[in-house]
């Protein structure tokens, strides 16, 4: 909930990728204060009709894109299609649940652009894990490096995409930015730890960490997949540890879970490349390749923008969708077969 974040490419779902540009809008602090809300109640994001919150989502998606083609002089008319992922407020994958927010057919009747949206579904209906859904966005953009390498996106949570050849391996692998700017909010009120600052001033809490990586996650093989909130009540901080020493703990806890997901992979890469918010913290990213003595790279050293991955990834998936072309692969998802997947909504207009 740090931003929507708008991306233009031109595009036929496949290698042909042309970046255009890419613009971060802030959520109405009212609008994220009632995900917030929701996020916590499980009962009420699973079961209620929501369909206020829905249309406001919707509206502020909206928003934003109008903002963008105005920004960057684009017709509306000159847009083939909109993939409007929406807002995630709970995923659970292994109950055959998942749930992103936003009212399609109002989002396309306010842009007066066809849209696709609810990306997740088809996949989750078909015993897959729903995520992560950006694998064949990565295989497509990292065409050239040497191989095997491992695209990793920091974002609420971690999660990896390892290319080699013909393979392409997907999971999330452990927590990431949430547990991090979710405890830093609460003991400063600011969002993030800018540049790891309050990290790389703390000492982390060994044990704890240790403790923490017994969970059964990890040992958990691929395919496999997290909620936002997974690791929230399992930490334990103690509320008496300072405010940096917390900050290293869990960023250390990102470490070292992400880490470990080297050993689901066939072989030992010969770079990360890094994107999400987690590519700007620098204790994340130095104390990664520390702990892997593998590179640690931002995506901006092979010419993307790692602010906009994940928004021109869903643009990408849109034509694919429209194209019937697979979204998650067996080894991506776990799905039993490449299967495609969206919602296409017409706008009235």
């Amino acid at each position: 909930m740090d931003g929507i974040d708008v991306a233009a490419i031109r595009t036929n779902g496949t290698n042909d990728i042309q970046r255009i540009a890419g613009t971060t809008f802030a959520y109405q602090p009212e609008l994220r204060d009632r995900i917030a809300a929701l996020l916590q109640d499980h009962q009420s994001a699973r079961y209620d009709p929501l369909e206020s919150l829905e249309q406001a989502v919707a509206r502020s998606h909206s928003k934003a894109v109008l903002a963008f083609l105005r920004e960057h002089t684009i017709s509306a008319n000159d847009v083939h299609i909109v993939g409007l992922h929406g807002q995630t407020v709970l995923h659970r994958p292994d109950t055959g649940f998942t749930r992103q927010l936003c009212d399609l057919e109002y989002a396309a009747d306010l842009l007066g652009i066809d849209v696709i949206g609810d990306f997740r579904q088809a996949d989750v209906t078909a015993g897959g894990q729903g995520a992560p859904l950006a694998p064949l966005y990565h295989q497509a953009i990292t065409g050239g490096q040497p191989l095997p390498v491992i695209v990793l996106n920091w974002g609420g949570v971690g999660n990896i995409t390892y290319i080699d050849k013909n393979t392409v391996l997907a999971f999330d692998c452990g927590p990431a930015s949430a547990i991090i700017d979710d405890f830093v909010m609460r003991r400063t009120g600011n969002p993030f730890d800018r540049n790891g600052t309050l990290a790389l001033s703390g000492t982390a809490d060994d044990m704890l960490v240790a403790r923490l990586m017994q969970n059964e996650f990890f040992r958990t093989p691929p395919p496999k997949s997290l909620d936002r909130n997974h690791f929230h009540d399992l930490i334990g901080l103690d509320e008496n540890i300072s405010t940096a020493d917390g900050t290293a703990t869990l960023t250390q806890f990102t470490i070292k879970a992400t880490a470990a997901a080297l050993v689901h992979c066939p072989q030992t890469p010969k770079t990360w490349i890094v994107c999400g918010g987690g590519r700007l913290n620098q204790a994340l990213m130095e104390g990664l390749q520390k702990s892997t003595n593998i590179p640690v790279q931002p995506i901006e050293n092979i010419g993307f923008d790692g602010d906009f991955i994940e928004a021109e990834c869903f643009a990408w998936l849109a034509m694919r969708s429209l194209a019937g072309l697979p979204l998650s692969l067996p080894t991506t998802t776990g799905v039993p077969k490449p299967l495609t997947g969206g919602t296409l909504v017409r706008h009235r207009r």
